[in-house]
């Protein structure tokens, strides 16, 4: 949540204007990096760490749950205590608990990290975006150094699918984790001689909304996903689910008095960015849990190592990032309504082929939607970024790019509650109608993930029903208020 005042800097000189954007975009890339890179070393955490088929995704949820829904909360520590001290202690958070979940030993252990890495990430991440506003005069130079940040982001995702195999493969499993401490270390040393501070703005920070915004996700979360191992009327699962409902109502009560409330409600106000938000909610639902579906088909079904594991996803990964370029290039001439409907209508077509998965598919039938996917998906990030942040004021850009990246990673851990739900209950069910024919095992864990993408799809539909309801073209010319240099104003 940036305003004019929280954006300048305290005045000094700036000697290394590349060494600044080098920190702020390699601990981007970290951050980023860390939500794949560990989801191709799962199969063997699961087996060295003796983790239950429902507590593996915690693995993921717990990262997701606390960098979401803690992200609003983590930007606002910087708008009061200073940006560059926050980012540093965001790092430092980051590293400190990959050095802990790398020597992990239990599930309550790892998972327990992950958590704590979320909070990092959630402070760091925000607090970097910002920092390019300081660093960086507001123009071309700005523009180029959005670019290098938001190339890093997309990197993250194909790096981390790579480097995870090659960790796992030949390294160890716990090297995932580890190779976080010297990057992070490195930030840490050269942030204070690269990176310009801004000036702390007096207020006070809403901690009760944070408590009870992030309380509410993780205990929702977690009544969703303790349904596949109990029952839906069990006391493990209404008991948290109903504590959520308190919860985020109460978070909701909190945000309509708070004098400075972490999420003030009238930025809903307008028509496109509601609804951008909520499709950025609806893809991560429906998107983001499929790495940590297809990471365990390719692996326990196809028997694919950790390194071909990554390699298979990298075509997804450098899909999406040559789809986000190329939208971002025509987007002034078509606008953001077209690729929002084209986009959320590959992804819907990707998810339903994936229905049709079989424990013998080949390789060419799975990469076939990935690559589509992953086309759709290049085609919303830009324009969703674009109608969360157009016509909002200065001192409301960084609140409403916040909350657009809080969609997604609420949407994810969401999402894998919910589909991992129906999977593990769907492959536990099948398994015990076919116990002790050949395959069955593989052949459980594929009708669990099809289920899976059957929900992702009606999810994905839905998506796809809001960017044709909600969605409309800005007025003005066809970029209208969406041109991609307002992606600038992002910070």
């Amino acid at each position: 949540m940036s305003t004019d005042a929280d954006t300048t800097p305290t005045p000094a000189p700036r000697r290394h204007p590349a060494l600044a954007l080098v920190v702020i975009s390699s601990a981007q890339l970290m951050v980023i990096l860390d939500a794949t890179i560990v989801n191709v070393a799962l199969p063997t955490i699961r087996t060295a760490l003796h983790f239950s088929p429902s507590n593996l995704e915690w693995v993921i949820t717990a990262y997701s749950l606390t960098f979401g829904g803690l992200l609003l909360f983590g930007g606002r520590t910087g708008d009061l205590y200073g940006k560059r001290r926050m980012f540093m202690i965001g790092i430092a958070v980051f590293a400190g608990a990959s050095l802990l979940g790398g020597f992990a030993t239990n599930e309550a252990w790892l998972i327990i990290s992950r958590g704590l890495q979320g909070v990092g990430g959630a402070i760091a991440s925000p607090t970097a975006l910002s920092l390019i506003a300081i660093n960086f005069a507001e123009g071309p130079e700005r523009n180029r150094a959005m670019g290098v940040y938001s190339a890093m982001s997309a990197a993250g995702g194909a790096t981390g699918l790579l480097l995870g195999g090659l960790l796992t493969s030949y390294v160890s499993w716990r090297w995932v984790f580890f190779v976080n401490v010297p990057i992070g270390a490195l930030g840490l040393f050269l942030a204070p001689r690269a990176l310009l501070e801004s000036t702390p703005n007096p207020g006070r920070l809403d901690t009760p909304g944070a408590l009870t915004a992030t309380g509410g996700m993780l205990s929702l979360v977690y009544g969703l996903t303790n349904a596949s191992t109990h029952s839906w009327g069990a006391p493990g699962t209404l008991i948290p689910l109903v504590a959520a409902v308190v919860l985020l109502a109460s978070f909701v009560m909190i945000e309509r008095r708070a004098a400075a409330p972490l999420m003030p409600l009238s930025i809903f106000g307008n028509r496109n960015r509601s609804g951008a938000y909520m499709m950025m909610l609806l893809l991560g639902m429906a998107v983001f849990s499929m790495f940590f579906f297809l990471t365990l088909y390719l692996q326990l079904v196809h028997h694919y190592s950790a390194v071909r594991t990554g390699v298979s996803f990298l075509p997804m990964s450098f899909g999406i990032m040559l789809s986000a370029v190329t939208t971002a290039k025509v987007l002034t001439r078509v606008g953001i309504r077209i690729p929002l409907l084209i986009g959320p209508s590959f992804a819907l077509i990707a998810l339903v082929w994936l229905t049709q998965l079989k424990p013998d598919s080949s390789y060419g039938f799975v990469i076939v939607p990935l690559v589509i996917l992953a086309l759709g998906m290049g085609q919303c990030f830009v324009p969703l970024t674009v109608a969360a942040i157009s016509g909002v004021a200065p001192n409301e850009a960084g609140l409403a790019s916040a909350l657009l990246n809080t969609g997604q990673q609420i949407g994810g851990a969401l999402g894998l509650a919910v589909l991992g739900t129906v999977a593990v209950s769907s492959a536990r069910h099948y398994a015990t109608a076919h116990r002790g024919l050949p395959g069955v095992l593989a052949a459980a864990t594929t009708h669990g993930d099809t289920r899976a993408f059957i929900v992702a799809a009606s999810l994905m539909g839905v998506g796809l029903l809001t960017s044709l309801l909600v969605i409309r073209q800005p007025k003005g010319a066809p970029g209208g208020p969406g041109a991609p240099e307002e992606l600038a104003v992002v910070a």
